[in-house]
């Protein structure tokens, strides 16, 4: 009990507390080893809390992992599953919210302009499917 106020363990689901730890979080931590979709990282992406997922499924797809050189990027990434990639990618995280914060700042304004609503997505399928149409001509 040496800090009963900073830790809490919570045996069931409550919507408005996912979404305050969402909020109040500046990592946001998914290294799944099968994850087919994933919506943990588009709420992260939300609420401007930078996910750091491993590199499978919708969490490749939608994860950009953040480049040092070119400063692009919407988040932190690894390839495979072992924890020595896991712990590089964090303090690669870490390092970046410490000593750069400007930089940091930078990446959650990306992220937080991401938009994965479904207007985007239909949007997206009609420029697809129009493209199709004038190949066929």
């Amino acid at each position: 009990d040496i800090y009963p106020d900073r830790v809490s363990a919570n045996l069931f689901f409550d919507e408005s507390l996912a979404r305050q730890i969402y909020a109040g979080s500046d990592i946001f931590l998914m290294p799944s080893q099968f994850e087919p979709c994933g919506i943990g990282q588009l709420l992260a992406f939300r609420y401007g809390t930078l996910p750091l997922v491993r590199e499978t499924g919708g969490l490749k797809d939608t994860v950009i992992p953040y480049n040092e050189i070119t400063e692009e990027g919407t988040g932190f990434s690894f390839a495979n599953y072992n924890a020595h990639e896991l712990l590089h990618t964090i303090e690669r995280a870490v390092g970046l919210f410490r000593f750069q914060p400007i930089k940091w700042n930078n990446l959650i304004d990306r992220a937080m302009d991401l938009n994965f609503s479904w207007s985007s997505s239909s949007l997206q399928y009609i420029k697809l499917y129009e493209e199709l149409l004038k190949s066929e001509k």
